[in-house]
C-alpha cells in the first residue's frame, strides 16, 4: 500500500463465513443479484457468475416465503459448484417474520442486511427488530445495520427537523438529514448490542445517493464509531456517470481508510452484465494501491499518430483475455494478479512504458505495416509481424504466467 493513504480505522474483526471484515483485513467487495430469488437457477447461475468474476459477497433479496424457501436450495447448488462466496440475506418490512419462519433459510445465510428505516414503527418495529436480532444471535450471523436516505425513519427525521426549526440558528436540511442518517444507524446498533448482538458481529452502513453528502456522512459515522463500515453509493446510475460518481465517492472516503466493504451499485444496460459492478469495485480498489484482483492493462489514449484501430484491437483483446483467465489463474499462480501488462500504439511512448511493464507490446503507429516490438521486464525479446499478432501475445503472457509465478499447493 502506498505510504500516501491514511491508515485504515481500527474496527473489530468480522468473520462472515470464511471472509474477515475490517481489523485491518483487506477491503472486501460486495455485490448484489438482480434475479427473482425464487428462481433458484437464474439466481444460483448469477451468484456464480458475481464470484466468478471476484464478489466475496453477494447479498440476495429475501421478500416474500418462496424467496425464503429458495435460499438453502440456492447455497446447495452453490456448494455442488464449489462455489463457497457467502450469501447476505436482504430484509424490508417483513424480515422478522421471514428469519422465524423458515430456519433453513436463516441458517443458510452468512449475514442479514436489516434496514431500521423499513422494519416498522413505534413499539412493533421494536418487536421486530428484537425478533431479527434474536435470530442472528441464534445462529450466530452478522448483521449489517444498512440506513438508506430514500427510506429513512420518517418519524425520526420529522422529530429532528421540528427541533432544529426551533433553535435560534436552525441547520441547513440536508445537514439534518445526513445527521438523522447517522442517528438511525448508532442507535440501531445500540439497540441491537443491548439485544445481545456482539459488538464484533455489527456492520454500519448509511447510503445515500449524492457525493458529497456520502463523504459528509461518513467521515462523521467514522469519527463516532469503531463499527466496520461498508460503503456504497446507493442509485449510482448507469454507465460512466454511475462509475464516475461511485469512484469519486469512495475514493476520497479510502483514501482517509474510512471503509472496510464496498459495492457500486451500477444500474446495468439491458441485457448488461451485472458483473460489471464487481469490475469498478475491483478497479477502484486497484488503481488506489489497496488491492489487487487481475493483471492491469496500461493503454495509449491514442492521438494523431494512430489512427488505426490495431493497438486498440489489442487493447481491448487482452484485457479481456487476462479477466476471462484469472479465475483459473487465481486458483493455480500465486501473485498473478499483481502482473503489469501495456499496449501501446506508437513509438513516442511506447517503448518506454512497455519497459516499464512486466510484458509490454509497442505499435508502430498509423499508416506502418504492423511490426511490434514485446518487452519482457524490461527486456526486448522478440518483434511480433503479421495478422496473428493479438493471439502470439496472448501465447507470450501465457508462457509469462506460467514461468514467473509460483504455482499454488493444492
Amino acid at each position: 500500500m502506498s505510504f500516501l493513504h491514511a491508515a485504515r480505522r481500527t474496527t473489530p474483526q468480522i468473520r462472515v463465513a470464511d471472509i474477515v471484515i475490517g481489523s485491518g483485513a483487506p477491503i472486501v467487495v460486495q455485490s448484489m443479484t438482480n434475479t427473482d430469488t425464487e428462481d433458484i437457477t437464474a439466481t444460483t447461475n448469477q451468484v456464480h457468475e458475481l464470484a466468478q468474476a471476484g464478489s466475496e459477497l453477494v447479498r440476495i433479496t429475501v421478500n416474500t416465503s418462496a424467496a425464503a424457501e429458495a435460499v438453502p436450495h440456492i447455497r446447495r447448488r452453490l456448494n455442488a459448484l464449489g462455489c463457497t462466496v457467502p450469501l447476505i440475506g436482504d430484509f424490508h418490512y417483513n424480515g422478522h417474520r421471514l428469519l422465524t419462519e423458515y430456519p433453513e433459510c436463516a441458517q443458510a445465510l452468512a449475514k442479514y442486511r436489516i434496514n431500521p428505516g423499513n422494519v416498522g414503527k413505534n413499539r412493533k418495529g421494536e418487536d421486530q427488530f428484537a425478533m431479527m436480532i434474536g435470530v442472528a444471535r441464534k445462529y450466530d450471523k452478522a448483521v449489517r445495520i444498512g440506513v438508506n436516505w430514500g427510506s429513512l425513519d420518517q418519524d425520526l427525521i420529522v422529530r429532528m427537523m421540528d427541533e432544529n426549526s426551533r433553535l435560534a440558528e436552525p441547520r441547513a436540511a440536508n445537514e439534518i438529514t445526513r445527521e438523522a442518517l447517522i442517528m438511525s444507524a448508532l442507535q440501531s446498533a445500540q439497540r441491537a448490542e443491548e439485544l445481545g448482538l456482539a459488538h464484533d458481529r455489527i456492520v454500519l452502513s448509511c447510503k445515500v445517493s449524492d457525493v458529497q453528502d456520502l463523504i459528509a456522512v461518513y467521515q462523521e459515522l467514522a469519527r463516532r464509531c469503531d463499527y466496520a463500515l461498508h460503503l456504497g453509493l446507493t442509485e449510482a446510475g448507469m454507465g460512466s456517470k454511475g462509475i464516475v460518481a461511485s469512484t469519486a465517492a469512495l475514493a476520497v472516503l479510502l483514501q482517509q481508510g474510512i471503509g472496510d466493504t464496498i459495492r457500486v451499485s451500477l444500474t446495468p444496460a439491458p441485457g448488461g452484465a451485472r458483473t460489471e459492478e464487481v469490475v469498478v469495485a475491483q478497479e477502484i480498489l486497484q488503481t488506489m494501491d489497496l488491492r489487487a484482483f487481475a493483471p492491469m492493462v496500461t493503454a495509449c489514449p491514442g492521438c494523431g499518430r494512430t489512427t488505426s484501430t490495431v493497438f486498440q484491437e489489442l487493447a481491448q483483446s487482452i484485457q479481456a483475455y487476462l479477466r476471462a483467465q484469472m479465475p483459473l489463474w487465481r486458483e493455480q499462480y500465486q501473485g498473478v494478479e499483481e502482473m503489469t501488462v501495456a499496449v501501446m500504439g506508437c513509438i513516442v511512448n511506447g517503448p518506454g512504458e512497455s519497459k516499464l511493464a512486466n510484458i509490454g507490446i509497442s505499435l508502430p503507429g498509423t499508416g506502418e505495416t504492423p511490426s511490434a516490438p514485446v518487452y519482457v521486464d524490461g527486456e526486448k525479446t522478440v518483434t511480433l509481424r503479421g495478422e496473428n499478432i493479438a493471439q502470439e501475445f496472448q501465447q507470450i503472457v501465457d508462457a509469462y504466467v506460467a514461468s514467473n509465478y509460483a504455482r499454488k499447493a493444492h
